[in-house]
């Protein structure tokens, strides 16, 4: 899955009930992390739901998991791993998720709490990004 394609799934869609059915379903495909993981030192701060999220750095590539309590913040989970995930450092430094969230009409679409728990969510991303790739390449 890439962004592109989630992209034009978004706007097959023919109203926001369906937007938001596939962001459901996009985090009940992409946003896991088993439960050994879902500790305090992996949760995400800012957020209303809770949330984990890990990040590893091996073969110059990106790998995050993370999942949450809550199905839409699942599904927002998800657009951020299938952005990222797989990618190498460079390529996630030159990709603005503002940008894409803006072409699917995501941001107008959340909850205030919501945007801000997503900007959080995005925060530590970047930050752990950061701490395992120093500097970017």
């Amino acid at each position: 899955m890439t962004p592109e394609k989630v992209t034009k799934n978004f706007n097959r869609c023919s109203n926001w009930e369906e937007k938001y059915l596939y962001l459901i379903e996009l985090g009940e495909r992409f946003s896991t992390l088993p439960t050994t993981e879902q500790i305090h030192a992996n949760q995400v701060q800012g957020c209303q739901s809770q949330v984990w999220l890990t990040l590893d750095y091996a073969d110059g590539l990106i790998h995050i998991n993370a999942t949450s309590d809550a199905a839409i913040v699942r599904g927002l989970l998800a657009l951020i791993i299938i952005a990222y995930n797989g990618q190498p450092a460079k390529q996630i430094d030159g990709f603005d998720l503002f940008a894409w969230f803006g072409e699917i009409e995501l941001q107008e679409h959340l909850t205030p709490t919501r945007t801000i728990g997503l900007n959080a969510i995005i925060t530590r991303t970047q930050a752990l990004i950061r701490k395992n790739i120093s500097p970017l390449p």
